[in-house]
C-alpha cells in the first residue's frame, strides 16, 4: 500500500471520483489542508506570544528591581555623605583668634593665681637651722602653721604647745543577731551533745494536766536568742502542738539558767537558736 500524504488533494480526488463532486463535503474536504495549515500557525504564534510575554515580564521586573535597587543605594550613599559632614560640622569647632587669647590669658591668670612663687625679700633675715637642745631651751612654740603678729589673722590664736586627743568614740553594742557562729551558744555544763540539756528539761518539764487527759502529745519547737551575756530573750514558738503545751515550753525555756554566749572572732554575740521540746505520755 503506497503512502498517502494528506495534504495533498488527489486522495480527496479518489474519494469522490464518480460522485456528485457538487456535494458539501468535497469541498470542505478541499479546504482541509488550508485549515490545518492556519491551525499550525496560530498554534505557533500563540506560543509564541506567550513566551515573549513571559519573557518581558521578566525583563521588566529585572529592570523596575534593578531601578530600586539603584535608587536606594543613591539614597543611602547621599544620607551617609550627608551624616559625615554633620560630623565632621560637629568635630570641627573653628575659633575665633581673639577668643584664643583670650582664653589663653584667662588660663594663664588663674593659673598664676593657684601657683604664685614665693619670693623672698632681701633685707629678710636668715633662717638659722636650731638644733633639737636649742630648740628645748626655746619658750618659742613650734607648729606646722606661723602666724605674723601684725597681720589680721594673729586674732586666731593657735595652741600648738597643747595636744589635742581625739575623744575615742563610745563603743556601739553589738546589736546583729547571727544564725551560725564560729563558736555557738551551750548549755551549760554541756558538752554539744545535749545530754545536760535534754536532761534538765525533763526534770523541769511540767506536763499540762489538761494535755494529759485528753492524751495530747508533740513536739514543740521554740526558737529564742541568747544574749551576749548568755541569758536567753525573744522566746517564741515557730512549731506548734497546743495551747497548753505551748505555754509550758515558752516557761520552760524561761526558767532555764544563764548560757554559754556563742562567739564570732573572739568576742560575744547575739545568736538565734532553736530548741525542740519533747512532750511524752507515759503508758
Amino acid at each position: 500500500m503506497s503512502k498517502i500524504d494528506l495534504l495533498d488533494q488527489k486522495w480527496i480526488n479518489l474519494v469522490f471520483e464518480g460522485k456528485n463532486e457538487a456535494y458539501g463535503a468535497y469541498a470542505i474536504r478541499q479546504d482541509t489542508s488550508k485549515r490545518n495549515l492556519y491551525a499550525m500557525l496560530a498554534l505557533i504564534a500563540g506560543l509564541a506570544l506567550i513566551v515573549l510575554t513571559f519573557l518581558g515580564v521578566n525583563v521588566a521586573q529585572n529592570a523596575i528591581a534593578a531601578a530600586q535597587a539603584e535608587h536606594e543605594t543613591e539614597v543611602t550613599l547621599e544620607q551617609i555623605e550627608e551624616e559625615l559632614e554633620e560630623e565632621q560640622d560637629e568635630e570641627e569647632i573653628v575659633y575665633d583668634p581673639q577668643e584664643l587669647e583670650q582664653l589663653v590669658a584667662e588660663e594663664t591668670v588663674m593659673n598664676s593665681e593657684k601657683f604664685t612663687a614665693y619670693e623672698m625679700e632681701d633685707d629678710a633675715p636668715e633662717q638659722v637651722t636650731k638644733t633639737q637642745d636649742e630648740v628645748a631651751q626655746s619658750d618659742v612654740a613650734i607648729g606646722a602653721i606661723d602666724y605674723d603678729q601684725g597681720s589680721d589673722e594673729a586674732e586666731h590664736v593657735l595652741k600648738v604647745n597643747e595636744k589635742v586627743v581625739d575623744e575615742v568614740p563610745p563603743a556601739v553594742e553589738e546589736t546583729k543577731v547571727f544564725d551560725v557562729v564560729e563558736q555557738m551558744p551551750r548549755f551549760p555544763g554541756d558538752n554539744g551533745d545535749g545530754a545536760v540539756l535534754n536532761s534538765w528539761l525533763s526534770k523541769n518539764l511540767r506536763y499540762p494536766p489538761i494535755a494529759e487527759e485528753n492524751g495530747i502529745k508533740g513536739r514543740v519547737v521554740c526558737q529564742f536568742v541568747v544574749e551576749r551575756d548568755g541569758s536567753i530573750s525573744d522566746i517564741r514558738v515557730v512549731r506548734s502542738v497546743d495551747p497548753s503545751l505551748d505555754k509550758e515550753a515558752v516557761r520552760v525555756i524561761k526558767a532555764m539558767p544563764k548560757w554559754i554566749p556563742g562567739k564570732q572572732n573572739g568576742s560575744s554575740v547575739r545568736v538565734k537558736f532553736t530548741l525542740p521540746v519533747t512532750f511524752t505520755l507515759q503508758s
